[in-house]
């Protein structure tokens, strides 16, 4: 989001009231969308949105920007209301929804040990420190190597939270430009990312683990939020794909029936982001980059274990689930659209083509 900012020449109310819109509207849409539905529906802003806003922003001025994500959020709101991305999610095979959240997370496990080249003493600790906490109080492990993660920074002075203060975020109100150029290379682009890059794993996980919400109330909140949060830097938020894989989890609580307790925790943190965005970004960029990846895999190794477990359980799917999986975790981006719509692509099309006569009887019925 920085970067992007940076690319766009954001000043720093700017930039701050882009942060500020998004983690309070992610946090109210989730906060909601959770206690109503009595699931835990963790919403997020548009990570791969950010990435090619990175891009995009070098050529729209922040106005036309500003428009381009209210439209984006209007197709949202529609395509929720019509319910068409509700029966989508219908045909994609549990295993190949298994095999895309596998394929999505593994970078991140894979970065989890990939630190021990440049940091090994602390990456050895986090890990000793993971198995330990792991094997007595299996739930608290990801908070025990946050601490001992910390205790050991401030201890060898390899970190420093001199000028870190409690610094206040304010939304900034932005007129709105519309253009037929803001339309096609801003919105358009914007929106097909966040449908494949968020919405379509981000449902797979609520369905992988359970839950049987409709994608249409969830597609119109997020669309209508994102609406009234764009004249003030919000770009898209939507489900989460990553922090719902750990919320939905038996790790959130072995009950499933309260695991929506997480989604409205996890709502309330974000406003908190939103209020103090400046200083909890500024005090993430202080930390080592090791630290943050390390922790953030070892967060997701059940969730990547229960998804190839998942993905390869059907023998008669597994090879289309396997071809999800590492099509997805290659991460190849092809005319602006990331890996994990790529490996959705590739999967479904090796299942119908293997199981042409089976998908024709799902589609008809």
């Amino acid at each position: 989001m920085f970067q992007a900012a940076k690319v766009a020449n954001l000043s720093p109310e700017l930039t701050a009231s882009w942060v500020f819109s998004l983690s309070i509207g992610v946090g109210i849409t989730g906060i909601w969308l959770s206690y109503k539905y009595k699931e835990p529906i963790i919403t997020a802003w548009s990570t791969p949105g950010v990435a090619f806003l990175a891009s995009a922003l070098l050529f729209t001025s922040y106005n036309e920007a500003i428009g381009a994500y209210i439209m984006s959020a209007i197709g949202f709101v529609i395509l929720g209301m019509t319910g068409m991305f509700d029966r989508l999610i219908k045909y994609i095979p549990p295993g190949i929804a298994s095999g895309l959240l596998a394929g999505i997370l593994l970078q991140f496990g894979i970065a989890a040990f990939g630190g021990a080249q440049v940091e090994p003493a602390f990456v050895i600790l986090l890990f000793f420190t993971y198995i330990v906490i792991k094997r007595l109080v299996s739930r608290f492990a990801i908070v025990g190597i946050l601490v001992v993660g910390l205790v050991y920074l401030i201890l060898l002075n390899k970190v420093n939270f001199h000028g870190i203060g409690l610094d206040l975020a304010l939304p900034v109100l932005t007129t709105p430009e519309f253009s037929i150029a803001s339309v096609l290379g801003v919105a358009l682009p914007l929106f097909i990312i966040t449908l494949t890059g968020q919405y379509i794993p981000g449902m797979l996980i609520l369905r992988r683990d359970g839950f049987k919400t409709s994608a249409n109330p969830i597609l119109t909140v997020t669309g209508l939020g994102s609406l009234m949060m764009a004249p003030f830097g919000s770009h898209a938020f939507n489900i989460a794909a990553i922090s719902s894989a750990i919320c939905t989890s038996p790790d959130a609580h072995k009950d499933k029936s309260k695991r929506y307790i997480a989604g409205i925790i996890c709502g309330f943190m974000y406003i908190v982001v939103g209020i103090f965005g400046v200083t909890l970004v500024t005090l993430f960029l202080t930390l080592p980059p090791t630290f943050i990846a390390t922790l953030a895999g070892l967060a997701l190794l059940g969730t990547i274990g229960n998804s190839l477990s998942e993905a390869l359980s059907n023998p008669d799917n597994r090879e289309t689930a396997l071809i999800t999986f590492l099509a997805t975790a290659a991460n190849v981006t092809l005319l602006g659209v990331g890996g994990a719509f790529w490996g959705l692509v590739a999967g479904m099309l090796a299942h119908v083509v293997m199981n042409l006569g089976s998908f024709k009887k799902a589609v008809t019925t």
